[in-house]
Parts: structure tokens; sequence; C-alpha cells
């Protein structure tokens, strides 16, 4: 019996989104906890799922809000750690004025990077049954070695892997460095989550074909997400597209909502007794599902505090039958 559905390994930062001018007519940020495997955790406990959050902050208050929101959520962070002379590491968003955001990183002397592989929690690893990691704990050491001891262990206890590319430049010493490390780790992967762009970034189209190369690495799930379009899968037997009903929301802040998705989906996979044995048909439901928790998240401000719960993804779910 498996202590945890998901355990998440990777950054936790704090987003500065943009919350409005103030009286001398400069920009306000509002404070955010997130980081994409973090966002991750909280989306998929939000809705129902034992998770834990492997990751490290700063020991400074934005570290201890970030582990509050964690905790709020109902994820287990007692495998989250402290750098007692480092500053939490922040991300100042940018919107445009239809919700899509832009980042600027303070990471220098940042604590997220600094995970150690002998500070990872292996029991927490082995008794999960999935390991979901992202690309940006690769960018630096010692964290990227961190990252690798975790999914050698998860595949040593046969954990399940689910993948994250999430691509930011700046963070990265190169383009050509960044591309062909995260294409590295496809092969470790059971679940891929990629967004049409970071397909495109890495094999110059985003079409079926450009997904059989991660199916072909041994993948047995790919979802390529498309923003408002939904979402194309694909697996070694079947392959569609999940279109996002015209659901009665706006758009507030569209930061977190890959993340909202792939918890939602790692959240329904880990209902079922063997995650990845499914039909096309209960994939799709799955799908419809990680599709309307993404939804709500992009109605709200932020990504650990949009996350939506089990019973409004239901209900907006509900709406339209």
């Amino acid at each position: 019996m498996h202590t945890y559905d998901i355990t998440t390994l990777g950054e936790i930062l704090i987003d500065f989104t943009p919350s409005g001018k103030s009286e001398g007519g400069r920009n306000m940020f509002e404070e955010n906890p997130g980081g994409a495997p973090a966002n991750v955790a909280a989306a998929a406990a939000k809705l129902g799922a034992e998770t834990a959050f492997i990751g490290k902050t700063g020991a400074d208050q934005f570290g201890r809000d970030a582990r509050a929101a964690l905790a709020d959520c109902g994820v287990y962070t007692g495998t989250l750690k402290e750098a007692q002379h480092l500053h939490t590491t922040f991300a100042f968003v940018t919107l445009s004025p239809s919700g899509e955001r832009s980042f600027a990183f303070a990471r220098n002397g940042g604590a997220d990077i600094t995970l150690a592989p002998d500070e990872l929690d292996r029991t927490v690893i082995e008794n999960s049954t999935f390991l979901h990691i992202g690309s940006l704990s690769l960018t630096n050491e010692p964290s990227r070695s961190a990252t690798l001891e975790a999914v050698r262990i998860a595949k040593k206890s046969g954990v399940f892997v689910s993948y994250d590319p999430n691509w930011r430049e700046p963070l990265w010493a190169d383009k050509t460095t960044g591309i062909e490390t995260m294409k590295s780790m496809f092969k470790y992967a059971d679940v891929v989550k990629i967004s049409d762009n970071e397909l495109e970034l890495m094999y110059g189209r985003n079409n079926p074909s450009a997904a059989q190369n991660i199916i072909d690495e041994g993948v047995k799930l790919i979802c390529v997400t498309l923003g408002k379009d939904g979402v194309f899968y694909k697996t070694e037997n079947f392959e569609g597209i999940i279109s996002i009903p015209e659901y009665d929301i706006k758009t507030a802040d569209t930061t977190g909502a890959g993340d909202s998705f792939t918890g939602a989906l790692l959240y329904r996979l880990t209902r079922k007794n063997n995650p990845l044995s499914f039909t096309q048909e209960e994939l799709s439901a799955d799908l419809n599902f990680a599709n309307a928790a993404a939804t709500l998240c992009v109605s709200r401000r932020g990504a650990i505090p949009a996350m939506a719960s089990l019973d409004e993804v239901n209900n907006l779910m509900e709406t339209l039958r």
C-alpha cells in the first residue's frame, strides 16, 4: 500500500503577481506561493490525493508562507527543507491584457537550487505511486543531482515517473544545453505533460510526429497542452484531442494552468488500481476533468491559491450536462 499518491520534487518559490496600481501610479504585486512541482502537489491535494512535496526554501517569511500554502492544501511538507542563509526564490509575473504571463526571476542565491541528494526523503519517494518532476531543478547543482537521484530511487522502487519539461530560457546557461537536458529525461518518464510551444522548441514542430518521438523513448502517455484549445494526447495505441468546452468563466491569470492540469490528471490516474491501464474512453474522461480543473485555475490570480477543489471541478462540469 502506497503512503502517497503523488510526491513532487523541484522548485518552490514566490510568484509576485500584478495587483493594480498604488496611489502614486506605481505597480503593486501580490505574494502568491508557486513553483511548478509545488503547484502540482497542491492541485492534486486540493482534489483529494495524498501528496508530498520535496524542495527547499529560505529560512524567511516567504519560505514560511510557501510552506503554509502547501499545508493548507493538504500537502505533506515534512520533506520541505530550509536553507538558513539563502533567500526563497522569487518570480515576478507580468500579465498581458488576455492574462498570458511572462516571468522575471530572482534566483541567484535562491534556496530551491540548493536541494542536495542527501536531503531526499527516500522513504516517501519509495512509498509513492507517482514521482513528479519538472525541468527547472535540472538547471543547477546540487538540485540536478538530487532530481536524478530521486528518479533513480523511484525507478528502482517501481514508482511511476511524471515529467513536465517546463521551459524558462533565462534560467539555463544556454538554449542548446537547456533543450538537450530537458530531452534527456524522457527516457525515465512514464507520463509526460508538455505544452505545444515546448514541443515545437524541442523538435521544430508540435504535431503528432513530434509527440511520437517522446513515445519512442518509452513514455506511456504524453499530453500536449494547447492552451484554450485543450489537449492532444497520445499513447502507444491511440491518440486524440480533448477540447475545452465553452465554460462561462473569464481568464484572470494563466499562471499554474498547466500544473493544475497535471495535478488533476495524476489525481485521476491514481484513482485506478493500475494508473497506466485505461481505455481511450476512460482517458478522455480523465482529460476532460483535468481541463476543467485548469479552467478554474486560470479564472483566479496566482498558482497554489488558485487551485480548485473536487466539488468545484465537478460542479463546473455539471453546468454542461
